[in-house]
């Protein structure tokens, strides 16, 4: 009899750790959030790349409540002059939006900007001659205009509320 009873308690025992680190996981991000994080938005090719791969496998990562979303290169075009920038964009999108949530989009906005120009760039490295000129010289515009022009939602209230006073 103490056997039949044994193995239903230990089946419980087992499952309740399980069961307790779901239930915990599910209501908070891990806290390695900030590393991966700043892992995926650093000026590397292979930070790149493994932000690429993480964006086509999200469901991997949705513990961490990432936003995904995008709108490319805002109102600018995706692919200016027929260079497709769009995959650069949505990853600029995804360090100003991520980092916006957290709080902490200040201390790394120079970072973001300079990552993204250094997708355009490689981008532009699959040109030779005239177009990769091109495409450099269009590359610089994009990253000048986020750089004068990506602000946090703060700043810019601030700075709105600063010209109207």
């Amino acid at each position: 009899m103490r056997r039949r009873l044994m193995a239903p308690l230990a089946a419980v025992a087992l499952s309740l750790p399980l069961t307790l680190i779901s239930t915990t996981s599910a209501s908070a991000a891990p806290a390695d959030k900030p590393q991966v994080l700043s892992s995926w938005t650093q000026t590397s090719a292979a930070s790149h790349n493994a932000w690429k791969a993480a964006r086509s496998n999200q469901g991997a990562w949705s513990a961490y409540g990432f936003d995904w979303s995008t709108d490319y290169c805002s109102s600018s075009p995706d692919n200016p002059f027929g260079f497709p920038f769009q995959t650069s964009c949505a990853r600029h999108d995804f360090g100003y939006r991520n980092y916006k949530a957290a709080g902490t989009f200040s201390a790394h906005k120079a970072r973001l900007d300079s990552a993204f120009y250094e997708d355009l760039k490689r981008v532009c490295a699959a040109y030779s001659g005239a177009k990769r000129t091109s495409c450099n010289s269009t590359a610089w515009t994009y990253y000048q205009a986020v750089r004068a022009f990506g602000v946090a939602p703060a700043t810019a209230e601030a700075a709105h509320l600063a010209k109207a006073a």
